[in-house]
């Protein structure tokens, strides 16, 4: 009985262990409309998701600019999502980082812009 015991408390250990190892499935494309202290923001997000790591694009308009950017250190560990978008505002670069909840087909994010604010949005899957 002893060793049943440590079996199932071993496999239970180990299933409790992999389970925040295990990424929610936001790999696509996801769209998202905000306001600002600068206007209304457009994005679609383009994101890939291998294991935790989570790389992509993101396509904006804002302030009457179209324009695109290479997402950065992204990271999904179960329903949480992070990453950086990195603007470059007259010549001197701001991080904007990016935090969330994925809950189905839809990521609640705050986004914190440098040191001058920080946002609250909501991304929703586009099905194609």
């Amino acid at each position: 009985m002893k060793f049943e015991n440590r079996v199932v408390t071993a496999l239970g250990l180990a299933l409790l262990w992999a389970l925040p190892a295990m990424a929610a499935d936001v790999t696509g494309k996801w769209k998202a409309e905000f306001e600002s202290p600068v206007g209304t923001q457009k994005y679609t997000y383009e994101f890939k998701v291998e294991g935790t790591k989570l790389s992509g694009k993101a396509f904006f308009e804002r302030m009457g600019e179209k324009g695109e950017v290479e997402l950065k250190d992204g990271k999904v560990t179960g329903d949480d999502i992070s990453f950086v978008e990195m603007l470059d505002f007259q010549g001197t670069p701001i991080v904007i980082a990016y935090t969330g909840k994925v809950a189905g087909d839809e990521i609640k994010f705050i986004r914190k812009v440098g040191d001058f604010g920080s946002e609250e949005l909501v991304a929703k899957r586009l099905k194609e």
